[in-house]
């Protein structure tokens, strides 16, 4: 009696053995899984400023290897870009995450800042204007929490000790301590400032940066934020940093079917210093490659309305019409203001996006004869420049 007894309670706790081990090893593999996937993107373009038989022209703009999984509660998300127009390649964010409550969420490595509306202040394939001087979908290294323990309440606070590390450029050189324009988001780059409309040497790049941003939900189409950042600009010549701020105040709405508004206000003050001592008017930001000069303070306004239709064409199953516009006001009354109007429609068919944008710009130094000029002193007499473009992508 007694040996079948124990011969029931070793098959029982058999059975129950196999049933946890079962169990561990779904939540194991539900748990532990990666996924690479990334996207293959062209553009087919006519530009105003460039007569001849050369428009419109077609580029490979880029393609992207993506990996995202978890792996022991430990969350993983990598992106590497290749541009072969601009002869540069570079990450784009990696990261490790972990949630340390609930609540609160950890996230270590190039991560998106906390600034303004996130993840994109735009609607278009050319983001806001304030995306060309450094304040839209911006990355760098360090460290980020999100809180969302507080009722209709996102909380985010970063540090970051420096941008994020850097790629070639179309000449293969690579600076020294991350701070050169290989790279996607645009950061303050050594070289070169203003003052007075005359260049001067400034060895200067982003060091020690903070980063807080709250966004209220008044309801699920609403939300309204504000986010403040203060950081070092460091000069190695002079081996002092200056006190670098940005403000921004942002509202996002969605109504009725398919609309959508996004508002933003900036407020900056990239406060540098060349290498013989003296305060900047204009530092240099790069990205993709090269650099360019950007007034060191300025406001900058930013609007975008976009109408979303759902259609049923084929693979096309919505049609989003938008138009963007941001007005960069430089304090600096000798410099002329920049003008970023984007109006155009993103088709979504399955894996593929196309936007078509008709992009048009006054000081806009993406859509210039002279590329890279307008952010700095600018022209006050500048001509509205026009650019058609349709950029189709294949995400996978």
């Amino acid at each position: 009696m007694v040996l079948r007894r124990m011969k029931r309670a070793l098959r029982q706790a058999a059975v129950f053995t196999l049933f946890l081990f079962i169990t561990f090893q779904g939540q194991a593999q539900q748990e532990n899984n990666f996924k690479v996937g990334g996207a293959v993107r062209f553009n087919i373009f006519a530009k105003s400023w460039v007569d001849g038989k050369t428009q419109p022209e077609f580029t490979w703009d880029t393609w992207r290897l993506n990996v995202d999984g978890s792996q022991g509660g430990i969350d993983f998300s990598f992106e590497y870009r290749f541009y072969p127009t601009f002869g540069t390649h570079f990450i784009h964010h990696g990261w490790l995450g972990y949630g340390l409550t609930d609540d609160l969420y950890m996230k270590l490595g190039v991560v998106q800042v906390p600034f303004g509306i996130t993840k994109y202040a735009s609607h278009s394939w050319w983001f806001q204007g304030q995306y060309y001087f450094g304040l839209e979908d911006d990355y760098d290294t360090g460290i980020k929490f999100d809180y969302k323990g507080i009722d209709k309440l996102d909380l985010s606070f970063a540090y970051f000790r420096q941008a994020e590390p850097e790629g070639p450029t179309a000449g293969g050189e690579v600076t020294y301590g991350n701070a050169g324009p290989g790279r996607y988001s645009y950061d303050i780059t050594p070289g070169f400032g203003g003052i007075d409309n005359d260049q001067v040497d400034a060895h200067i790049r982003e060091l020690n940066q903070f980063n807080l941003r709250a966004a209220y939900h008044f309801t699920e189409k609403l939300e309204f934020g504000a986010s403040a950042q203060v950081g070092g600009i460091y000069n190695s010549v002079l081996d002092e940093s200056e006190t670098s701020t940005a403000f921004a105040l942002h509202l996002v709405a969605d109504w009725g079917k398919g609309w959508n508004f996004k508002g933003s206000f900036i407020n900056y003050n990239y406060k540098a210093k060349s290498d013989d001592g003296r305060l900047l008017d204009i530092v240099q930001m790069g990205a993709y490659g090269t650099p360019y000069d950007v007034a060191a303070k300025a406001n900058a306004y930013a609007v975008g309305i976009a109408k979303s239709f759902d259609v049923d064409l084929g693979p096309v199953k919505n049609i989003q019409a938008y138009v963007d516009y941001t007005y960069m006001d430089k304090t600096n009354d000798d410099y002329a203001d920049v003008h970023h109007l984007i109006p155009g429609i993103l088709i979504s068919a399955g894996p593929v996006y196309t936007y078509i944008d008709y992009a048009m710009g006054k000081n806009q130094p993406w859509l210039t004869a002279n590329f890279g000029e307008g952010m700095g002193v600018g022209d006050a007499d500048a001509d509205w420049q026009k650019r058609f473009n349709i950029n189709i992508g294949y995400y996978f």
